[in-house]
């Protein structure tokens, strides 16, 4: 296993063209099936960036902002934007397209942490993330600043209602 692995090389991109099967009767994308689509995407990116199996250990706040309509192309995009021992976190955004104009607007967006598995299927190492270009480090520092946010946010939610923090 190689010590550094950039972000550029965890990067992964998935299009789905939306058909009736994944479609709730309003004709719009089921939130199950872009979780599934946002699940696999995060999936390869972390297998990408680790050089082995990954698996899903935890996914945050999932924000659905806008519909994918029927015939619309959803486009799934990922990266790794932070690592631990054997754990790398994820950024995952789903976009809608309209394929006759090339219109795109975000959809949903969420963070996921997988962990990489050796043969054995144990926890093992992951490399760690190196960002030598400028838009790799914005990326990151805007990745890490959104969940930082958003880790905020939930706490103060919690704090305010009747649950025990």
């Amino acid at each position: 296993m190689e010590d550094t692995t950039t972000l550029a090389e965890s990067h992964t991109e998935m299009t789905e063209l939306l058909l009736p099967n994944d479609t709730n009767n309003l004709g719009r994308a089921l939130g199950g099936v872009v979780l599934h689509w946002m699940d696999v995407c995060g999936a390869i990116a972390g297998m990408r960036f680790a050089n082995r199996q990954v698996v899903t250990a935890s996914m945050d706040h999932v924000d659905f902002k806008s519909p994918i309509d029927l015939g619309e192309v959803a486009v799934v995009e990922a990266y790794v934007y932070d690592t631990g021992r054997t754990s790398v976190e994820v950024k995952v955004d789903v976009y809608a397209e309209n394929p006759r104009t090339g219109e795109k607007r975000e959809t949903t967006a969420s963070f996921f942490t997988f962990v990489a598995l050796g043969d054995d299927g144990e926890p093992a190492p992951v490399p760690d993330l190196n960002c030598p270009t400028q838009g790799e480090r914005s990326l990151r520092e805007a990745a890490l600043d959104e969940r930082a946010e958003q880790m905020a946010a939930l706490y103060e939610r919690m704090e305010s209602s009747d649950v025990d923090v």
